[in-house]
């Protein structure tokens, strides 16, 4: 068995290549793309040095590829765990390299407890099985979400008393961010970060683009959000709703529709396919009823598993 290594930004494309293959096993179809895997080498906060692990085989092809990583100073840390179809055997050794990673970032920002995601594709029973091996139990469901466009359509109405600002100016993006904290605060897995770290991070990103960000106020107080970026442009054609976020005190006033009506129009204006966004079917507010009385519909369920240390 050979020896782990760390990865490197340049390793990109055969993590890539790695991911597809286990995608095309279990989806019939590849679910990132090389700038997906990119991003996340790049992505602010994850140390190559430590975070991250790559298995290769004795001929040299890389086999595993492994992660932990922690969105903030909070207790909660993503992991992930990718091995190519035909090398189970190294599937062990990456899944408790991860777990200890994950103990040692819980320990780093002072915690004694570490709360610990691993997403799993619901028709992924042999990484399901090996998550319950290693002490993960439901966390919640995901469902990926989308919508096709035919062409351009006429954007929806602006309600009376709301006006919009798009990402472009750095006051816009500080009140979406305060409205992105609060709108989320409830919902599962969601950690408070600053506005240095969320506009870095998505500052990081090939695919962020700071236009495709619209605040809606309402009588001039900063209410709702929808962000959208060009995750899905490269591989679906498609426009992503990143977020969207309406303050508590703003809700049950149809403004949450209107956003996503918002965004439709504008992927349509740009000439994507469809839209597309994720879900949380637990969410805190009737958020997929929304998204599925709007005319999306589910294309892929992703399960969050979840295990404390």
């Amino acid at each position: 068995m050979s020896a782990l290594s760390r990865p490197r930004a340049e390793d990109a494309a055969a993590i890539h290549e790695l991911v597809a293959a286990c995608d095309l096993a279990v989806l019939g179809k590849v679910d990132s793309t090389l700038g997906d895997i990119a991003d996340e080498l790049a992505e602010p906060g994850f140390d190559l040095d430590r975070d991250g692990w790559l298995a290769h085989d004795a001929e040299g092809r890389l086999v595993g590829w492994a992660s932990a990583y922690a969105p903030s100073d909070d207790d909660l840390v993503q992991i992930d765990v990718f091995v190519r179809p035909g090398s189970e055997s190294r599937a062990g050794e990456l899944w408790e390299l991860a777990l200890g990673r994950a103990r040692e970032l819980g320990a780093e920002r002072g915690h004694d407890r570490v709360t610990v995601d691993v997403g799993v594709h619901r028709v992924d029973g042999a990484k399901r099985a090996l998550a319950e091996r290693h002490g993960f139990g439901p966390g919640t469901t995901f469902h990926r979400l989308r919508i096709d466009h035919d062409g351009p359509s006429e954007p929806p109405a602006v309600p009376d008393g709301v006006t919009l600002r798009t990402g472009d100016d750095d006051e816009v993006r500080r009140q979406a961010h305060r409205v992105h904290q609060d709108g989320f605060a409830d919902h599962f897995g969601f950690v408070r970060v600053g506005y240095d770290d969320w506009y870095e991070r998505r500052q990081a990103r090939g695919t962020t683009d700071w236009s495709r960000l619209t605040l809606a106020r309402i009588d001039g107080r900063p209410a709702g959000v929808v962000i959208g970026n060009d995750q899905f442009v490269a591989d679906e054609g498609c426009g992503y709703v990143a977020t969207l976020a309406v303050l508590p005190e703003f809700r049950g006033r149809g403004l949450g529709r209107f956003l996503l009506l918002h965004a439709f129009a504008a992927d349509a204006a740009r000439g994507r396919k469809g839209t597309i966004l994720h879900v949380d079917s637990a969410n805190t507010t009737p958020a997929l009823e929304l998204y599925l009385s709007a005319g999306m519909r589910t294309v892929m369920v992703i399960d969050v598993l979840r295990r404390r240390l």
